[in-house]
């Protein structure tokens, strides 16, 4: 069985999931429009997942998603998309160790915070997050701050790119066990940091 080396296991810890927006100089907004609404696909190029604690870092190839927006004007920023599935490809570790990525708990719930006008930029949570990794004797749950709870990540979405930046939020590793050699540790703080791009356009605004 292999074991596993160094600074970087090659994994993509688990996303969309709670996105925290930051507006900028916009204030928050209290309800907000979505056109068209409706079924999105999005796919990301080289997601990462940092253990902030070791610098370990686990990579994949690229991640889908895909979800509901809410349609309509005068929605609730609360739950204005689910995403119902998130899916990593080609994860490896170092000296080419295979990984797999299984996102779990789905649906989790994109909200909709503040909106900047100026540059078309939502800022807000996806809440519920949860991931498990397995590869060559090593495993390890994702979530929230305490052991068995759901993460928030930090996201903004920007029309004319159709993008949905994730960053940081309060990601912790828990159940660690196997050869991950100290590179994980149960407790340890995490960042996924992930551009996932909409297969067609959304617009999100709010007054």
């Amino acid at each position: 069985m292999h074991r596993i080396g160094k600074t970087t296991i090659a994994v993509a810890g688990a996303l969309v999931a709670a996105v925290g927006f930051s507006a900028g100089p916009a204030a928050a907004a209290g309800t907000w429009t979505v056109t068209p609404g409706g079924a999105w696909t999005a796919k990301a190029t080289s997601p990462v997942l940092t253990d902030n604690s070791t610098g370990t870092q686990l990579n994949c190839s690229s991640s889908s998603a895909a979800g509901t927006l809410q349609s309509g004007s005068g929605l609730s920023g609360t739950g204005i998309s689910s995403i119902t599935s998130v899916t990593w490809a080609s994860c490896t570790g170092p000296i080419g160790i295979t990984f797999s990525v299984t996102s779990q708990g789905t649906p989790w719930a994109l909200n909709a915070v503040s909106y900047n006008a100026t540059t078309g930029v939502t800022t807000g949570t996806i809440t519920g997050v949860k991931a498990h990794i397995s590869g060559a004797g090593c495993t390890a749950d994702f979530g929230g701050a305490t052991a068995g709870s759901t993460a928030t990540l930090n996201a903004t979405y920007t029309n004319s790119t159709r993008s949905l930046a994730i960053s940081g939020g309060n990601l912790h590793a828990y159940n660690v066990s196997g050869s991950c050699l100290g590179l994980l540790n149960s407790g340890d703080s995490a960042t996924y940091t992930a551009k996932y791009v909409l297969g067609s356009a959304q617009t999100i605004t709010s007054p």
